[in-house]
């Protein structure tokens, strides 16, 4: 296995979920440059705090853990789940706002961005454990992708795509899933692209590696995945992840998000920038999170809309013992890839990056998007947590990162936890 540096893993993916060893970095799905404008919000002098949800006894300090992060960020809306052992013990939603409006519940949905991806894989290794699907299948044969462009991609394997090593490399060439207005101009189809524009015009591209050379963290080969479920199951991506993966969970809320329209109780987002709309040409300013990119053609890599419980309730199925996927595939997602295993032997596996730690292994997913930051992380000591913010870091904001350690200190902190089970109310 070639060995990935630490700086560079971190700068792929996202450290978040390895607890004091680093901050996270939020690389889940950037968005790229856009113009900087005034920061949104009002004077944190004119907000007010608000928290709503359940927690059981002896939690305080995940709310002010909460707290002060928000507050030191001016983040208007947030959102936590924490699980021990299966049992979900706080649900809380976060608001620090000067808006009357504006007030986070528990069961308001955000984007989670790249969280969507270990969703995403989930279903993929479910079809893989049914028999419908095999990781050494190649996109290029299961979609119809052309290879006269580069070879190489005829190596692309939905194993490969799974781990990100089929090849594309943003540091190289721009993310394919923000480049909207230069895909149109090439093929000459208007705004918005489709997927398959956005298909067809990578496909007329060479690889900026051979497929398994190197990982290297890949929007579009999570879009890729989608579309290879569309195609074995012959149902939408969305349809074929809320029946076989949400529903044995219970899990009602999860829906594919919209750029320009918000789904009941959806937060609001916010962000400094704002960029050209890419869903015409008339070459408009819009806030960045509202129209600068395609959430739609995002669905398979960040898409998705969920709570944090949602999150934690989904992240069970890899604690074992549910019907969405057996020890072997659970086994299969965690396992080590062909390359890209850091010295400090973490990597990202099938949707999951996978950290050993003393005592057993942490597994993470981070996200970001213009107004969206998010984190999941499933320790190795049976805790869980999920926490979800509506704007990101911009400019030289504090870290975002930094709630990956305050969360482990948070959960460290507790001297006694509490028996109860809050899962039956809201699910």
């Amino acid at each position: 296995m070639t060995p990935l540096t630490r700086r560079d893993f971190g700068k792929a993916a996202g450290l978040a979920g390895a607890g004091a060893a680093a901050p996270a970095l939020l690389a889940g799905c950037s968005s790229g440059s856009s113009e900087r404008v005034q920061a949104a919000g009002a004077a944190a002098a004119a907000r007010t705090w608000k928290v709503t949800g359940s927690a059981l006894a002896g939690l305080g300090g995940f709310d002010s853990t909460l707290k002060t992060f928000m507050q030191a960020r001016n983040i208007p809306c947030g959102q936590l789940a924490v699980v021990r052992k299966g049992k979900l013990v706080l649900s809380r939603g976060y608001t620090w706002s000067d808006q009357a409006g504006v007030a986070a519940q528990p069961t308001s949905p955000f984007r989670i961005a790249s969280i969507s991806k270990p969703v995403t894989a989930t279903a993929v290794l479910r079809l893989v454990q049914d028999g419908k699907l095999k990781l050494t299948d190649r996109a290029a044969t299961l979609l119809g992708l052309s290879t006269a462009a580069d070879p190489r991609l005829k190596d692309v394997t939905v194993l490969r795509l799974l781990q990100h090593l089929g090849g594309w490399d943003r540091d190289i060439s721009p993310d394919l899933m923000f480049q909207d207005a230069v895909i149109a101009k090439a093929l000459g189809v208007p705004l918005p692209v489709k997927q398959a524009n956005i298909m067809k015009y990578a496909s007329s591209r060479k690889l900026d590696h051979a497929p398994g050379a190197k990982y290297v963290y890949s929007n579009y080969g999570y879009m890729l995945l989608g579309r290879i479920i569309e195609k074995v199951t012959g149902q939408s991506y969305a349809s074929y992840v809320q029946q076989k993966v949400l529903a044995p969970r219970q899990i009602k809320r999860m829906r594919l998000g919209r750029t320009l329209t918000k789904a009941t109780g959806e937060v609001p987002y916010y962000s400094g920038y704002t960029g050209t709309t890419v869903f015409d040409n008339s070459g408009k300013k819009v806030p960045y999170p509202y129209g600068a990119f395609n959430l739609e053609n995002m669905d398979a890599h960040g898409g998705w809309l969920a709570t944090a419980m949602d999150l934690t309730r989904f992240a069970g199925i890899y604690d074992g013992g549910t019907s969405v996927l057996n020890a072997a595939s659970i086994k299969r997602a965690f396992a080590k890839p062909e390359t890209g295993v850091t010295p400090d032997g973490y990597f990202y596996g099938c949707g999951w990056l996978v950290r050993p730690v003393s005592g057993g292994t942490n597994t993470w997913h981070d996200g970001s998007l213009a107004g969206t930051s998010t984190l999941l992380v499933r320790r190795f000591d049976g805790l869980t947590w999920a926490a979800l913010f509506d704007q990101r870091q911009e400019g030289d904001a504090p870290s975002y990162g930094d709630i990956d350690l305050a969360l482990h200190k948070a959960a460290n902190a507790v001297t006694a936890w509490p028996a109860g089970d809050l899962t039956s109310k809201y699910f």
